[in-house]
């Protein structure tokens, strides 16, 4: 009970900070770090602001757990990423 209670206030706080300070560098930073086809260019704020309060609340209480999913989704990409690279290769043009 206690995790979750921490848990929804660090997601109360990051939502209300990242919201109040979206103007000034949140979506900009959110844009510089993104590939072209998920930049905000400063519309879809409340989903944003609630995508990167779930992240920062998760991280904050279990942040072994969200390291490990991370390097998960890093080698699967790589993988895959290999993958395409060998079909690449293999088919003729």
């Amino acid at each position: 009970m206690t995790i979750l209670i921490i848990w929804l206030i660090a997601f109360g706080l990051i939502a209300y900070f990242a919201n109040q300070r979206w103007n000034s560098g949140v979506s900009r930073g959110l844009d510089k770090m993104l590939p072209s086809i998920l930049k905000s260019h400063g519309s879809n704020r409340n989903m944003w602001v609630i995508v990167l309060a779930v992240l920062g609340a998760t991280t904050l209480v279990q942040p072994v757990e969200m390291l490990l999913v991370v390097i998960l989704l890093g080698l699967i990409g790589w993988g895959i990423m290999a993958l395409v690279n060998w079909a690449g290769n293999k088919t003729h043009h």
